[in-house]
């Protein structure tokens, strides 16, 4: 079983970034924020708000157009993108597995590119970590149900033993029971590895279960930043209430129907 004691993963941080692209369209606006080590964040907001490209500037999949990104208190751009990516956890939508490789390959890629060999245990400790069985490793992607290989696609992101694990929509194509099954799981490895988790998600229920802290962003700036708590009291903002109404809607129609389902059956009622 990995390792259970762990110190905090690394705070990540913000100064004053934003991305301008060619012919005018800014996608973030001056973004201050810090993130403190060991927290499990959510960056919520409607498409274009600038929530994936805050994420991609950790890991440099973006680079800001000015102002900085810190891990650790160190800019991500001191180092070489390829050595910054190895320390940090990287899951996205559509997973990225390679077809013509085995899930233990899969799995095993990022400690192959590190210059380790002999991964068999590290894989069958990984493959325990997510839930899937031993015998899996020999699958090839195309054999596996969209749940499954999204758990591949955590264990791959967890094989170097990153402290910090950046999401982009990581559960935003699975049906519901599996998304819900895969964030409880998420935030269970998120506890038990002492990381730092920084998630983008479009569910703002999902956002509300599963961050300690969430972050709402619109036309590129964060226009919130609240604990889940806050924002279900209303504290959060015009553009937090309008996202927090749709879940708080969804819950308000479901115990109608529940209680419509009471009052038509007598047995039950009793």
């Amino acid at each position: 079983m990995p390792q259970e004691s762990r110190s905090l993963g690394p705070s990540v941080a913000f100064e004053r970034v934003s991305k301008h692209y060619p012919g005018g369209a800014t996608a973030v606006s001056n973004v201050s924020i810090e993130i403190a080590a060991g927290s499990f964040v959510a960056l919520v907001g409607s498409s274009g708000s600038g929530k994936s490209t805050l994420l991609k500037m950790i890991n440099r999949l973006v680079d800001p157009s000015t102002g900085r990104v810190t891990v650790g208190g160190t800019a991500v751009g001191e180092e070489d993108a390829h050595l910054l990516r190895r320390r940090i956890g990287y899951i996205f939508q559509n997973i990225g597995l390679f077809p013509h490789m085995t899930v233990a390959e899969n799995i095993a890629i990022g400690l192959r590119l590190a210059g380790k060999k002999d991964n068999a245990a590290r894989v069958a400790e990984l493959l325990d970590l997510v839930d899937l069985p031993l015998d899996f490793g020999a699958r090839t992607p195309d054999a596996l149900s969209g749940g499954q290989r999204q758990r591949v696609g955590v264990a791959r992101a967890l094989a170097t033993e990153p402290g910090l694990l950046i999401m982009d929509e990581p559960f935003g194509a699975l049906d519901p029971v599996t998304r819900d099954q895969l964030g409880e799981a998420i935030r269970r490895l998120h506890d038990r590895l002492a990381l730092t988790t920084i998630m983008v998600t479009h569910d703002m229920a999902e956002a509300l279960l599963l961050a300690d802290r969430v972050l709402v962003m619109d036309a590129g700036t964060v226009v919130a930043d609240c604990t889940p708590r806050a924002l279900i009291a209303g504290e959060g903002g015009a553009q937090a209430d309008a996202l927090v109404a749709v879940p708080r809607e969804q819950a308000r129609r479901l115990r109608a129907l529940e209680g419509e389902a009471g009052a038509s059956d007598p047995g039950r009622a009793a």
